[in-house]
C-alpha cells in the first residue's frame, strides 16, 4: 500500500512508515494544487497544517483509506466527506500540548514586561528602563475558554506563577479548575486565553459584544485556531484601550496581509502560527501519526 505524506513530517515517522512495509511517496515539496494527481493510487494520506483535505481532494483517491494528522486540529479535513466515504481519519492530540502551553506562556510574559520593546529598544542604543515598568502575572485572574488538554496545561502553568484561574468549557468539565460561565470569564478575568477549535459555533465569538463585557485592560490570547476573534473587533478595542495588549499566532486569514490593521498596533504580540513547532513536538508528532497510519493500514491486510 501507498502513503503519501504531503507536509514535511519529521524524517523518523516517515521512515517508521516504509519500515513497517508501506511505499512512502514524498509529496511535501509538491504544489498543493498539484496533489490530486499525485494522490490517485494512494492507501494513506499524512498531512501536518499546510494540506487542505477537502472533499475534491479526498475524491481524487478512490483508493484512500485513512488520513492521519500530525497535530491536533482537524478544521483542515472535510470530517463529513471522510465518514461519508468510511475514511479513518486519526490524529495526535497529545503531542504538542507542552509546545503549545509553554508558547501561551511566553506571549503572557511577553505582553506583561514588554520583552519585544525592550529588546528593539537595546539594540537601538535606547535604555528604557524607566519607561518600561510592566506588571506580574502573579496574583492575576486567568480565564480560559476551552480546558481541554492544551488548557489544563496552560492552567497548570499559570497557577505556578501564582494566577488564580478559571474556565469556560462548552462541551467538558474539569474538576481541577473552578468552572464558570463564559459571561464570568469575560467579565472577572485579567487575562483571557482562548483554547478551543474552531468551530461554527467559535467562529468570531470574540467579538464586539464580548469585548464590551471584558475589564478595561484586559489581555487577550488566543494561541489555537484564527477566526475565533474578529480581528476588526479587536483592533477597535486596542484603540479604545479596553484591551490593553493582545497575543496571537494565529490570524482568521494566513499568511495575513502585509498591510494588516492590527500591525500598526505596537501593544499586539504575534508569532507565524508556531505553536507546535519544536523539535520535540514535532517529533513526537510524527512518530504518533506514523503509528497512527500503521495501525490502521494493518487492519486492512
Amino acid at each position: 500500500m501507498k502513503v503519501l505524506v504531503s507536509d514535511n513530517l519529521a524524517a523518523e515517522g516517515v521512515q517508521m512508515i516504509r519500515d513497517a512495509g508501506f511505499d512512502v511517496v514524498e509529496g511535501w515539496d509538491i504544489p498543493k494544487l498539484d496533489l490530486p494527481g499525485v494522490i490517485a493510487d494512494c492507501d494513506a494520506l499524512v498531512v501536518r497544517g499546510a494540506t487542505k483535505a477537502t472533499k475534491e481532494l479526498i475524491d481524487a483517491a478512490p483508493q484512500l483509506k485513512v488520513i492521519g494528522r500530525a497535530g491536533i486540529g482537524l478544521d483542515n479535513v472535510d470530517l463529513v466527506h471522510c465518514k461519508e466515504k468510511g475514511i479513518v481519519v486519526r490524529n495526535t492530540p497529545f503531542a504538542t500540548t507542552a509546545s503549545v502551553a509553554e508558547l501561551t506562556m511566553v506571549h503572557m510574559l511577553a505582553a506583561h514586561r514588554d520583552i519585544v520593546r525592550g529588546t528593539v529598544g537595546t539594540k537601538a542604543g535606547k535604555w528604557e528602563k524607566k519607561q518600561l515598568k510592566g506588571l506580574e502575572l502573579f496574583g492575576k485572574t486567568l480565564g480560559m475558554i476551552g480546558i481541554g488538554r492544551i488548557g489544563q496545561a496552560v492552567a497548570t502553568r499559570a497557577m505556578a506563577f501564582g494566577m488564580k484561574v478559571q474556565a469556560f468549557d462548552a462541551y467538558a468539565e474539569c474538576a481541577d479548575f473552578s468552572m464558570c460561565g463564559l459571561e464570568e470569564v469575560l467579565a472577572s478575568s485579567d487575562v483571557i486565553s482562548i483554547h478551543c477549535p474552531l468551530t461554527p459555533e467559535t467562529k468570531h465569538m470574540i467579538n464586539a459584544e464580548a469585548f464590551s463585557k471584558m475589564k478595561d485592560g484586559v489581555v487577550i490570547l488566543n494561541i489555537s485556531r484564527g477566526g475565533i476573534i474578529e480581528e476588526n473587533d479587536l483592533y477597535d478595542a486596542m484603540v479604545s484601550g479596553k484591551v490593553r495588549a493582545a497575543c496571537l499566532d494565529t490570524f482568521e486569514v494566513e499568511p495575513p496581509s502585509a498591510d494588516h490593521k492590527l500591525f500598526g498596533l505596537d501593544n499586539v504580540f504575534f508569532t507565524p502560527h508556531i505553536g507546535a513547532q519544536t523539535k520535540e513536538g514535532q517529533l513526537r508528532a510524527g512518530t504518533m501519526v506514523a503509528e497512527a497510519v500503521i495501525e490502521e493500514l494493518n487492519k486492512l491486510k
